[in-house]
């Protein structure tokens, strides 16, 4: 058996990880990543490790998909076979070359051809042991009966190394020059000699590894005296063999890709208006919103750029009101309200979580850190107990984490975002006008939200809401699984005061009667009639700082110590929008702290500072902080947000180092003084709303494409609606349109009409850029090198 994790790659970097199954030959992970992606990839790639204690962890096998791929899994759950790991499998990155042939007239009056290679750079290639590698290049000419071969130097720590070497080879025989009185290479030479560039990772004092290799045939020079191009590294070629590999197993993967082309803002007005004007339409199936969600095959895909757009806008609460009592028209049982996944259930679980972050880490993050943190057992299933384990003592346990987590949500009304209360006041009201005779529907309409939906989803899963910066043991997931079921049960068996629990389980039957009583059902019910207030809040919530993002980062020293390259520490990095602090340990006191206000400046810093990827720099009152993330997508999060929380602070700097200040001048001007100003504009500054970071254009982009995607399910609810004006007799058999809600036909029928008029129009720049870009990559180029296939 073995204790499985899987890591998420970009190409060889690390961005995520899962946490380890223990025991299992088919773990099964069930975890979710949602991440933007920074920077130029080939490969998205998923290996999966064994957990070793005492060694390096021992990797299985791995799945790659080519960018150019990943459009066609999109949106599909997918079994991958693993590939085997090894250096052949691993390449990556590209080549810029230039050849020239050349004509030599030696002393005696002969003639001779020299081959020039001049190797200029590469980009791209992969991190060894995630650092970046020292590369060299071997350089040979390969024909029939020659194989001459030359090296370059060594390039330490980057995977961007610029060589700008050139190497000589004579690839014809001299003859006379009075006999050929014009350069001509000789056509049996040209079609048999080859230029091969292999990439090699220098291992010093352990064998070098291979990082793949180009052939060229010279050939390509037979028009041309001169050829410059850049490569695609490609795998050894291994003579094509058709080895059958050993099974290594395979790996169940949902991919969700989306790549947009963002105009610039007036493009999108007319969208952007007709789906803002969403929550006025009568009927509320009529408005563009409600149409998209119909179009969508997965209502999620909607769900996300439309909630982000109608909160930014503030239109959320009202277009969720209106969808969620269509939802209600079609409840006919009370106990059963809000428990489906329509577009009202979806809208407001994206909407909990994208404003209730804060809410979750104020409520729950101490409690979780406890239990996190400590190895109390809590397993209550006599099947699941280990040897030793005292049953009476994990209840004890299992009820103290219950009661203290109950406790701080049933007092936590106060920090509810208002958002959140508006939404849960309407829901709220239109269940008691829905079913007037139960009294007990109006908390549980709340309920299936804050409890079921939102509370103990954060407490089973809390990386996913950033709550835990790693993922918890498999001991820890069983305590947070058993206190979630019961958190849930508590918040929907108070709201509805049944009799009995809805456990399936005998031992959480029995657990569960520690907390039948009226005290509980008064607890929750005063909460959920807290949240469901429209009431003014107290201020002192605001008060408190927002706490933002948390993570380990390494940082160099402040200019304490002469010896800077090598004075990088491991430190725990907090951002709230007051301060950004960093300390030893999580939980530790700050040992240094920097005043939002005092920040100038967010940026990049450049690799060749330090001979490190993932570093950018914190420009503020005193000297710059330098920082390095753990990879790409990380570093690009703690920019944005440090962007947003000091976007409006003043003296903000106009102009930027983008390397660093060492041995007395800055690397990138070579200007002496530390006090210099900037060489580089800063770069454009981002949406000032720390909480709902939202660019409204790439949203609307976002739905102008999904839009696009169902033209064909449009044109069939616009045709559907035409046939329900026409003809109001009863429906004998299901139609195409049986699946639409189609209240209004006429009002439907305009909508989506303005729908398409908007869509063809948006679709004439979007052409016009896939013309530019198709054209403007020249075969060849660094942007579009030989050897790619789409």
């Amino acid at each position: 058996m073995r204790d499985c994790f899987c890591t998420i790659n970009l190409d060889q970097e690390e961005v995520y990880r899962t946490q380890v199954v223990e025991k299992s030959l088919s773990p099964f992970f069930s975890e979710e990543f949602y991440f933007e992606i920074p920077r130029t990839f080939q490969y998205l790639s998923f290996y999966v490790y064994d957990k070793n204690v005492l060694q390096r962890d021992l990797r299985i096998g791995k799945v790659a998909i080519k960018k150019e791929d990943l459009c066609n899994h999109s949106g599909k759950e997918t079994w991958f076979s693993l590939q085997p790991i090894d250096s052949n499998s691993e390449v990556q990155g590209k080549v810029h070359l230039e050849l020239k042939l050349n004509e030599l007239i030696t002393e005696n009056g002969t003639v001779c051809q020299q081959l020039l290679v001049h190797i200029k750079a590469c980009h791209g290639l992969p991190l060894i042991n995630g650092q970046s590698c020292d590369p060299y290049a071997t350089v040979s000419l390969v024909g029939p009966s020659r194989n001459d071969q030359k090296k370059t130097k060594v390039k330490k720590k980057t995977s961007n190394p610029q060589f700008n070497e050139i190497f000589y080879f004579e690839v014809t025989r001299s003859s006379s020059y009075t006999r050929k009185s014009q350069f001509q290479v000789e056509e049996e030479d040209i079609e048999k000699l080859e230029i091969r560039i292999d990439l090699w990772n220098n291992g010093n004092l352990v064998q070098d590894i291979f990082l793949g290799e180009i052939k060229v045939p010279v050939n390509v020079l037979r028009n041309d005296s001169s050829h410059q191009a850049w490569y695609l590294l490609q795998p050894r070629d291994n003579g094509n063999k058709s080895s059958k590999t050993d099974d290594l197993g395979s790996l169940r993967l949902n991919i969700c890709y989306t790549e947009d082309y963002v105009l610039p803002s007036e493009y999108y007005g007319p969208l952007k208006t007709l789906l803002l004007k969403s929550p006025d339409v009568q009927p509320v199936s009529a408005s563009a919103a409600y149409i998209l969600g119909e179009m969508c095959r997965d209502k999620n895909d909607a769900v996300l750029p439309l909630v982000r757009l109608l909160l930014h806008h503030d239109k959320l609460v009202p277009f969720a009101t209106a969808v969620a009592e269509l939802d209600l028209k079609d409840t006919q049982d009370a106990n059963t309200i809000f428990r489906g996944n329509s577009l009202a259930t979806r809208c407001l679980d994206e909407m909990m979580k994208i404003v209730g972050g804060h809410y979750l880490k104020v409520t729950l993050k101490p409690i979780l850190d406890e239990i996190c943190e400590s190895s109390k057992s809590c397993e209550i299933d006599p099947i699941k107990l280990k040897e030793g384990d005292n049953v009476e003592n994990n209840k004890e346990n299992l009820r103290y984490y219950v009661d203290k987590l109950f406790s701080t949500i049933i007092k936590s009304s106060m920090s509810c975002p208002t958002v959140m209360c508006d939404i849960f006041y309407s829901l709220r009201q239109m269940a008691a006008q829905r079913f007037p005779n139960d009294p007990h529907v109006q908390y549980s309409a709340v309920s299936s939200f804050v409890f079921l939906r939102f509370f103990a989803v954060a407490v089973v899963s809390p990386h996913t809401f950033h709550l835990r910066p790693h993922h918890p043991d498999a001991q820890t997931i069983r305590t947070l699984t058993l206190i979630s079921k019961t958190i849930q049960t508590l918040g929907s068996w108070g709201s509805l005061s049944k009799s009995k629990s809805s456990f399936k389980e005998t031992f959480m039957c029995e657990f569960f009667k520690m907390f039948q009583e009226e005290g509980y059902i008064i607890a929750v019910k005063k909460f959920l009639d807290e949240i469901s207030s429209t009431e003014t809040k107290e201020s002192s919530g605001t008060s408190e700082p927002v706490h933002l993002k948390e993570g380990e980062m390494y940082k160099r020293a402040q200019g304490r110590t002469r010896i800077g390259k090598k004075n990088f520490k491991k430190r725990w990095f907090c951002l709230t929008s007051r301060e950004l602090t960093y300390h030893k340990q999580p939980g530790k006191d700050a040992i240094y702290t920097i005043p939002v206000k005092n920040i100038l400046a967010v940026e990049k810093l450049e690799e060749s500072s330090f001979n490190k990827k993932n570093m950018f720099q914190v420009i503020h009152t005193e000297k710059p902080l330098y920082v390095q993330a753990n990879n790409c997508v990380e570093a690009n999060e703690w920019i944005d947000v440090l962007c947003r929380v000091s976007r409006c602070n003043q003296n903000r700097l106009s102009f930027y180092h983008p390397s660093a200040y060492l041995n007395g001048s800055w690397l990138c001007c070579q200007e002496t003084s530390e006090s210099a100003l900037g060489c580089k504009p800063c770069t454009a500054g981002v949406p000032a709303d720390i909480q709902i970071d939202i660019d409204e254009d790439r949203e609307t982009e976002r739905i102008y494409s999904l839009f696009t995607l169902s033209l064909l399910k449009l044109q069939k609810m616009e045709e559907a609606c035409g046939t329900i004006a026409v003809y109001q007799g009863p429906q004998k058999e299901p139609d195409d349109y049986s699946n639409f809600v189609i209240e209004d036909s006429v009002t439907t029928f305009k909508t989506i009409q303005q729908i398409k008029s908007i869509i063809e129009k948006l679709d004439e720049p979007h052409e016009k850029y896939r013309k530019k870009r198709s054209s403007s990559a020249k075969y060849g180029s660094k942007e579009n090198p030989i050897g790619k296939t789409s």
